[in-house]
């Protein structure tokens, strides 16, 4: 399911953004050039990734510094739970765009 976020400045900076999507809780950043979207709470122990930092294609969590990479979701090495749920967003004109797959 494609839903509109809003204009391409609800991204404030380079920090994760928080956005509420259709009762979900995600983060929005850029990777690069590119944009990307993820679940808010970290798998490991739900800490607020919109307070961790992105680098370098991953974010990092700022309770136990496991970071996850921007095209996989997978977890840095080391660590063994889930990976980081991702989702799609793309730009068009001024706009930003995201999809879900519906639950």
């Amino acid at each position: 399911m494609r839903l509109h976020l809003g204009p391409l400045d609800i991204l404030d900076g380079p920090a994760p953004t928080p956005i509420l999507v259709r009762g979900q809780h995600l983060i929005l950043m850029r990777d690069g050039e590119r944009l990307v979207a993820a679940e808010r709470a970290c798998p490991h122990e739900g800490a607020d990734l919109s307070l961790g930092r992105c680098a370098a294609g991953r974010i990092h969590c700022p309770r136990h510094q496991a970071s996850f990479d921007l095209r996989s979701g997978t977890v840095s090495p080391g660590w063994s739970f889930r990976a980081l749920r991702l989702y799609r967003v793309n730009q068009t004109l001024d706009e930003l765009w995201i999809t879900i797959d519906p639950t």
